[in-house]
This record gives C-alpha cells, sequence and structure tokens, in this order.
C-alpha cells in the first residue's frame, strides 16, 4: 500500500493552483456540421418546453403538428426515409434522450442522418409519456389549438386533440391510416399529405 501510495500520490496545492480551470461547458465548441445549415443545438437540448407548457398551444396554435418519434436503434434506412418524409411533411422528429448520454454524440449522429435536409428534431423523453409511446417509429398528429394540460407526465394533451399509430411504415401511408382510422382527423391529416406531395399549405 505504502509503495502504491508512492507511486500514484496525490498532487501538492502548488501544482493543482498550476492547472487550468476548466469553464463551462460551450455549446458553440462542439462540432459543427460542414452543411450552410448547422443543427439548433439550443433546439435540441430544449426539446418542447415552448408548446408543452401550461397555457400555451405552443406551435399548435397556427396550425396541426406532426410528430414521428424514432430512435437511433431503428435500421439507418428507415430512419433515413421517415426523415427525408417528415422534411417533405414539415414533420418534427422526436428522439427519446441522447445518443449514449452525450449531447456531442447525439449532434453527429443527428447530423449524420439529416445531411442537408431541413428537418425538425427534437429531444423530449416526457413526450414518450405524454403520448404513450412504447415502440418506434411512433406518429402522433395534433390538431391545432390543441392546449395541454397539466398530468403525471408534467402535461397532456386531450384524447381529443390528437391520434396515434404505431408500424414500421412511412409517413403518408401512416397519415391515410389516421384518415381511415380517425375521420375526425382527416383534415389535418390532409394537409400533412398535401405538403408532401409538393401542394401549399
Amino acid at each position: 500500500m505504502e509503495a502504491a501510495a508512492r507511486k500514484h500520490r496525490m498532487p501538492a496545492d502548488a501544482e493543482l493552483a498550476r492547472v487550468p480551470i476548466q469553464g463551462t461547458l460551450r455549446i458553440d465548441a462542439l462540432p459543427q456540421p460542414a452543411t450552410r445549415r448547422p443543427v439548433d443545438l439550443g433546439a435540441i437540448a430544449k426539446g418542447y418546453e415552448a408548446m408543452t407548457s401550461p397555457g400555451s398551444t405552443g406551435a399548435l396554435a397556427s396550425g396541426p403538428a406532426l410528430l414521428v418519434f424514432v430512435s437511433f436503434s431503428m435500421p439507418e434506412p428507415a430512419l433515413s426515409r421517415l426523415v427525408d418524409q417528415a422534411a417533405r411533411a414539415g414533420a418534427t422528429m422526436v428522439l427519446r434522450g441522447f445518443v449514449g448520454g452525450s449531447l456531442q454524440q447525439t449532434v453527429q449522429r443527428t447530423q449524420q442522418l439529416i445531411g442537408q435536409r431541413q428537418v425538425g428534431f427534437q429531444i423530449d423523453p416526457q413526450a414518450f409519456d405524454r403520448f404513450s409511446v412504447t415502440a418506434t417509429p411512433t406518429f402522433v398528429l395534433l390538431r391545432a389549438g390543441a392546449v395541454p394540460a397539466p398530468c403525471a407526465a408534467g402535461t397532456c394533451f386531450p384524447a381529443s386533440g390528437y391520434v396515434s399509430t404505431v408500424g414500421d411504415v412511412s409517413v403518408d401511408y401512416a397519415l391515410e391510416f389516421i384518415k381511415r382510422g380517425a375521420p375526425g382527423f382527416k383534415q389535418e391529416a390532409d394537409s400533412f399529405l398535401l405538403k408532401m406531395k409538393g401542394g401549399r399549405r
């Protein structure tokens, strides 16, 4: 023990004083993508705070929202297909958390996946509970003006405010399925299908 203590001694106060003190984490110092539109690290880290704050409709005030819940454990081709379709539909991809618990790894993985495509990515673990998401991909279509209320998951949307479906399918297939199974959401589903076909919003 004494030999080990001598070999691996604690540094003296004078030695510690010479070590530069690392500042706070600088998000802007993380690796940035080589594209013209860098990943918005602040938005990724912040999640859906604005949408889910009690008393605020957030993004839902101006129209319906389409959320695509995904995981990086999904096959790469399936993820890439969903990113492409979500970009065309104006949908938002939702992740439960960071890759390996690391913001840096998440940024790198996300940028590799989206490339030049313009698509929203959010990290919101509570959203998985809020919409009872237990498998990916899950597609959640919310009505315009749906207002969240306090619940066990923090805030929840009323059942009349959204509809969801799960399965390894395309975004347009999920929307068509929602139209058939929940006719009351036909208008919302059609608005995203029109965007996917290149129509106006």
